[in-house]
């Protein structure tokens, strides 16, 4: 009962633009999700959870933005999607050097869910495929309202600096 008035309240204290045409069950997924990675608003708490200390490359989009640095826990690289364990948390590095919390991504590899199945449902959403890394995934902008929607893929806000930059080409395949 307590979890969910403070998920009613979390819920009520978001920008309404940030959920606008997303499910009241997806809005729930998406506090429940801002509860369980608040704690790795410092990078040094997701390194204490199993999250990559260091990352070089900062994936950006050549016309939609960028993605950020991709901090991975391998350790929860086990087929398994859950809200509360994302397997990527998504930074960016500011002027001042300082990592800020963006997002997340949820991975599900091929060799766990097959290519060719029917895509995976997750929050509410139909996970994409990536071909070039062999694996179904879902960003979720919680902590940087992002203008082209909290599950898109590139956040037009996201910058990546010169020296770290990777231009990164999803493949486009449903």
């Amino acid at each position: 009962m307590r979890v969910s008035l403070l998920v009613l309240l979390a819920i009520g204290c978001a920008s309404p633009r940030q959920f606008d045409g997303i499910e009241q069950a997806a809005r729930r997924d998406i506090e429940q999700l801002r509860m369980a990675t608040r704690r790795y608003q410092t990078l040094d708490s997701a390194v204490v959870a199993g999250y990559a200390a260091s990352v070089r490359e900062c994936l950006v989009h050549e016309h939609h933005g960028a993605m950020g640095y991709h901090h991975v826990n391998r350790g929860y690289m086990d087929g398994a999607l859950d809200i509360t364990r994302p397997e990527i948390l998504l930074y960016e590095r500011t002027p001042a050097g300082e990592y800020r919390l963006n997002g997340v991504e949820f991975i599900l590899p091929y060799t766990r869910y097959a290519r060719d199945s029917t895509p995976p449902v997750f929050m509410g959403q139909t996970l994409r495929r990536e071909d070039n890394l062999k694996f179904w995934y879902l960003h979720v902008w919680a902590w940087n309202e992002n203008p082209d929607g909290v599950f898109a893929d590139f956040h037009p806000r996201v910058t990546c600096p010169d020296s770290a930059r990777r231009v990164f080409r999803p493949t486009v395949n449903g």
